[in-house]
């Protein structure tokens, strides 16, 4: 895999969507754009909610993506636009320190994290001023990472605008960063997924250091994407970092109750490196140190030896800090169990054992559960989806995202595809108005795409 990403001559008249977007650019600025930048989103076939625990994951890009077209300008300033009318347009200073409003996360302050990441790399060198114009397929809020596209391919716009060159694995450690500016507190697999990824494989995520490896999907089955069709904006909302807050407050408490120092241990991996111990031991290891009932503040000041004040600046966020009670043994049992699950998935795809897309199914079916009564990311209309979809012909069906809302990931044999696609349409769209009119966009079978990307014109 080359290390940094390509930069491919395209006949921007044989793509229609690149030639709407010159079209839009021409008309919008006077002039052509210079090149264009594309960063897809992607699909986490399984490893939910682990990437900020320090555990491996297991995505590929979808052929969705965000896409810009951009040039350069002397007005000392970056201008924004989007295709979309329902996203306003911006312009910020490149002379000024980029301030991101994470109270009020807009669309335009998703792409100046990935500006300001770049800045910041470059020792707070003052920019090229660029035009842009954004367009996106990825549909918003639907737990198939279009936020962290748009951050990526702002990224990569910002490198290229300014003549500069980064690994894909520079970049996605730089995009994970820059994303917690509009505060949420990610673990890295929605950036690296859309850098490293390549057509026609799945990849194992694995952080510490951040690298990829290929993962060859069984030619029995396809994955299908489906929208229950009910947004989660993880900035706009706590319930995200409020899981990652307690996975940290939970490996402290399984590291006082070890002898570990629980001061210098942040992710729940740290645990099981330091202790040298299995998964299935660390799992043993929540069931005999954490109670299943909710912890208050107060038994964890205690517990772990912290003022109140040291519990809301150490272990808590600023949109966190309203949260009274904790569930750490059930988020704890999740992330333990959903790392073993991966682990078992890649092993399954490297092997192909006789019943390698019922295994895998297996292994989807119980990751559903732990994220919906574990870790209680999903929803009611995710469930839904989800059973839908095993009744319709799925071996596997789970949410994928960060959930409370978004998509599902269904494993379906090949041969049933066309009856599944039918059946998941009668069944959990057509006879709602609001779903009906979305299905183009939420149903649908995804092949391994490509990594970010710029284009240059021929």
């Amino acid at each position: 895999m080359a290390s940094i990403p390509p930069k491919l001559k395209t006949a921007v008249i044989s793509n229609e969507r690149l030639q709407n977007l010159k079209n839009t650019f021409e008309t919008k600025y006077g002039e052509s754009p210079l090149f264009y930048v594309c960063a897809p989103g992607r699909v986490n076939l399984i490893g939910e909610h682990i990437d900020y625990c320090g555990y491996s994951v297991l995505p590929m890009a979808i052929e969705q993506n965000i896409l810009a077209a951009v040039s350069r300008n002397n007005s000392g300033t970056i201008t924004l636009a989007n295709t979309n009318p329902q996203y306003k347009d911006f312009t910020v200073s490149c002379s000024e320190d980029i301030a991101i409003d994470r109270e009020n996360p807009k669309w335009y302050y998703y792409f100046l994290c990935g500006v300001k990441g770049i800045q910041e790399k470059l020792g707070g060198a003052r920019l090229s001023g660029m035009s842009c114009v954004v367009d996106g397929t990825i549909p918003p809020s639907s737990g198939l990472s279009s936020s962290s596209a748009l951050v990526c391919c702002a990224g990569l716009v910002t490198m290229e605008a300014n003549q500069k060159s980064l690994s894909k694995v520079a970049l996605a450690e730089i995009c994970t960063k820059s994303e917690r500016y509009i505060g949420t507190e990610g673990g890295g697999m929605d950036q690296s997924i859309s850098f490293l990824a390549e057509r026609g494989t799945a990849k194992l995520i694995e952080f510490q250091p951040l690298r990829a490896t290929d993962v060859k999907l069984p030619d029995g089955a396809v994955f299908v994407i489906s929208n229950c069709c009910v947004e989660m904006n993880k900035a706009a909302s706590s319930h995200f970092n409020i899981r990652v807050a307690e996975c940290r407050i939970a490996t402290k408490m399984l590291a006082q109750a070890r002898g570990l120092d629980s001061s210098r241990l942040l992710k729940l991996v740290q645990v099981q490196t330091e202790l040298e111990a299995s998964l299935e031991e660390m799992l043993a290891l929540v069931d005999e140190v954490l109670h299943p009932e909710p912890y208050s503040r107060e038994e964890i000041c205690k517990k772990l030896g912290v003022t109140a004040e040291q519990f809301t600046s150490e272990l808590l966020s600023a949109n966190t800090q309203h949260v009274t009670h904790f569930k750490l043994h059930q988020r704890a049992k999740h992330v333990y169990g959903e790392a073993s699950r991966v682990q078992a998935f890649k092993s399954a795809c490297d092997s192909e054992p006789a019943q390698c897309v019922r295994l895998l199914g297996d292994l989807m079916n119980q990751s559903h559960a732990s994220c919906r009564d574990l870790y209680e990311c999903s929803c009611p209309e995710l469930d839904t989806l989800v059973d839908t979809c095993l009744r319709s012909g799925a071996v596997g069906s789970r949410l994928t995202g960060a959930g409370w809302g978004g998509c599902a990931v269904s494993m379906v044999p090949v041969e049933k595809v066309e009856a599944f696609l039918r059946t998941v349409s009668e069944a959990f769209y057509l006879h709602d108005p609001r779903r009906a009119a979305m299905e183009k966009q939420s149903l649908f079978v995804s092949k391994p795409g490509g990594g970010a990307a710029v284009f240059l014109t021929e």
